[in-house]
């Protein structure tokens, strides 16, 4: 139960973080060759909110009925199609973003997986690999 919540707060601050991160420039290119939207439009926009949402319906006791669940399957999906997003129309800059948008992808992957079970332990543990690999970009793209 220790680790659970350990979990869930982590997953809160660092939803926290991209919301306080979200009008901070990085480094990588300002947006795609031909689409108009900043990487960190799409951040504040898509990324964040949904992964805030996501973390909201992933506390204790998890998602309270039928819509909840689907909700939260809806917020995962959209942040798995973000990782798509992140490293179309030469958005990506090198590795480190790459590697991230991977387990962005894997990541939420399995917390849909999870959330289609009704299995929150699941759900969070995927959940964790999702932040992490937030945190792993920004760190490396994060301005000083």
């Amino acid at each position: 139960m220790a680790r659970k919540s350990l979990m869930i707060s982590a997953g809160v601050v660092f939803c926290s973080v991209f919301l306080l991160v979200g009008t901070v420039s990085f480094s990588q290119k300002t947006k795609g060759k031909t689409r108009l939207a900043a990487t960190k439009y799409l951040m504040r926009c898509i990324n964040q909110p949904n992964c805030a949402g996501l973390a909201g319906l992933l506390k204790d006791p998890g998602p309270a009925d039928a819509k909840a669940w689907d909700s939260a399957i809806a917020q995962a999906s959209v942040l798995n199609e973000m990782s798509y997003v992140l490293m179309e129309d030469d958005r990506c800059p090198d590795g480190n973003w790459a590697g991230a948008a991977k387990n962005l992808r894997e990541g939420s992957a399995k917390v849909v997986a999870a959330l289609e079970q009704k299995d929150l332990k699941g759900a969070n543990e995927a959940f964790a690999t999702v932040t992490g690999a937030c945190g792993a970009c920004h760190k490396a793209h994060k301005a000083s």
